[in-house]
């Protein structure tokens, strides 16, 4: 849950609480300017709003899967244990729910978006729909090795605390 803070005059202060955190929705509002940014780009360099709807979704759900996926790698390595701390591991399912199903409903959203475009044939009633969901789901599992692979690397140029300790004892003994 977010939270802007505003001080209206000495001593009162008001709170605005709003769903999610400010990151993912600069995260989201990127996302979106992205696809009607290439919407816009490519109907005028092509003059094919079936084109540009392909493009444009599939930017929109390229850049959404990598940060779902980001999140996801990042949701499991901080997974609580279900047996000892069932409201946070709750808590963790419902997150990893929720960007599921907002995955979901963007691919279908995409499909629909593809397919209200004026077209005629097999390709764009079949193959094009389908497109920006394919490339979602890449991008999905891009997100995911990206953040596991930063996650290995964080974790090799931190040493164990056992080797830590032990590199202290031998600073203490005189030589």
């Amino acid at each position: 849950m977010g939270r802007i803070v505003r001080n209206v005059s000495d001593g009162v202060t008001k709170y605005y609480w709003y769903p999610g955190e400010k990151g993912d929705w600069v995260k989201a509002a990127i996302t979106v300017v992205g696809g009607a940014a290439v919407f816009a780009l490519s109907f005028v360099a092509f003059h094919n709003s079936l084109i540009s709807a392909v493009l444009s979704a599939s930017v929109v759900l390229g850049l959404g899967g990598v940060y779902l996926g980001r999140s996801d790698a990042a949701g499991l390595s901080k997974f609580h244990d279900p047996t000892s701390e069932r409201r946070e591991a709750m808590a963790d399912s419902a997150h990893a729910a929720w960007r599921g199903t907002l995955m979901g409903f963007a691919s279908a959203g995409a499909a629909i978006f593809v397919l209200n475009m004026p077209h005629d044939g097999f390709l764009s009633n079949w193959v094009l729909p389908i497109v920006p969901s394919v490339v979602g789901a890449i991008a999905h599992s891009a997100g995911m090795i990206y953040e596991r692979m930063n996650q290995a690397g964080q974790a090799e140029a931190e040493p164990p605390p056992a080797e830590v300790e032990a590199a202290k004892e031998l600073e203490k003994e005189p030589a």
